[in-house]
């Protein structure tokens, strides 16, 4: 669980001489402890930025997602925020009127023997034409607009993180039908309706870096943008809130709830809660809104099976948060950075 501790330093430096433990500390015990945290924490976001630097050195990807315009209103206006997960370490910084965020990606290093594994990564002519002159991109949301599994982020809120994450890797690979894994995931923590409205308040969405520029240039080319996700509308509402995609455009899961809160499950009827659906969600839209041609960008096996007749007719795996190899080598265009498809739109 995140631990936000109030910080009333104001300085724009990046570093801060934290060499020194901090001066004039208050007289009372509760008051020492927290300027003790501050300063162990500050040491750490020091640290973290020297591995960020060897991380990029070695060839891993990291991601900086910034200008988050989404934020609690039960955190301090100037907090210090650091953050433990199965994936790695987050650090940002939150302030009134803009924030800054220094993620690590959970993507694996990405040496040039890997890359050279693919064919994929320079885009033909035709592929180009295609993402170019789309009618409509519709985006996985967990590991593509967003940088966590929510799923997974929820169930470790919850106190489950490990076991759902485990089960998550399984449904993303495509070795475990969706509903499946979708019904084992959440059987392991059964979230109340209080439990979500707690998370979604205390673990704001944190967006990959580039997509609020590549969905708003899509936007001033008139291409329609969609959110197709086997996760759940209470967590994509709030992203789609942020991006300015109409919340008609959003194509989930629906957790279920009875009267006192407690955990039903999950509705059936959508077509994101099975094999095949965001196939499915995507012909839907397709065919409802006459769509000439359209484009999937995902990172999952569930996004890759909508490129069908009917369906998408172009998949963009984007691997900068999860490289998914055999996802990967099956996509039509292999792109580890959102920069890459905001350049070719010209």
């Amino acid at each position: 669980m995140a631990k936000s501790l109030p910080y009333t330093h104001h300085t724009h430096a990046m570093f801060v001489d934290v060499s020194e433990k901090p001066t004039n500390p208050a007289n009372n015990d509760m008051h020492a402890t927290i300027e003790l945290r501050i300063h162990q924490r500050l040491k750490t976001l020091l640290s973290f930025v020297e591995i960020n630097f060897l991380m990029i050195s070695s060839g891993i990807n990291p991601v900086y997602a910034y200008n988050r315009r989404y934020q609690s209103s039960f955190l301090h206006t100037s907090t210090l925020q650091l953050r433990n997960c199965y994936c790695g370490i987050r650090v940002g910084f939150m302030k009134k009127h803009t924030s800054f965020k220094l993620v690590a990606a959970s993507v694996q290093p990405v040496g040039d023997s890997k890359l050279g594994q693919f064919d994929n990564t320079l885009p033909s002519e035709e592929i180009l034409e295609l993402w170019r002159n789309a009618d409509a991109v519709c985006f996985d949301v967990d590991s593509t607009v967003c940088i966590d599994e929510g799923i997974d982020e929820l169930a470790e809120f919850c106190g489950a993180g490990k076991a759902v994450a485990e089960w998550t890797a399984r449904a993303m690979g495509g070795s475990v039908p969706f509903e499946d894994a979708l019904a084992a995931r959440l059987s392991l923590f059964n979230p109340s309706l209080s439990q979500v409205q707690n998370f979604l308040v205390r673990r704001p969405p944190m967006l990959s870096s580039g997509i609020e520029e590549l969905i708003g240039k899509l936007k001033a080319n008139q291409i329609q943008v969609y959110l197709i996700s086997g996760g759940f509308r209470q967590m994509i509402n709030p992203v789609a809130s942020i991006l300015g995609i109409p919340h008609e455009n959003i194509f989930a899961n629906q957790l279920l709830f009875g009267n006192s809160g407690e955990f039903l499950g999950f509705d059936k009827n959508e077509p994101t809660s099975r094999s095949g659906g965001k196939a499915t969600a995507v012909q839907q839209i397709r065919k409802a809104r006459q769509y000439k041609s359209l484009v999937m960008v995902g990172d999952g096996a569930t996004d890759l099976e909508a490129r069908r007749p009917g369906g998408a007719d172009l998949f963009i795996c984007y691997a900068g948060i999860q490289l998914r190899e055999s996802v990967a080598a099956n996509a039509d265009w292999l792109v580890f950075n959102f920069n890459d498809l905001i350049n070719s739109l010209g």
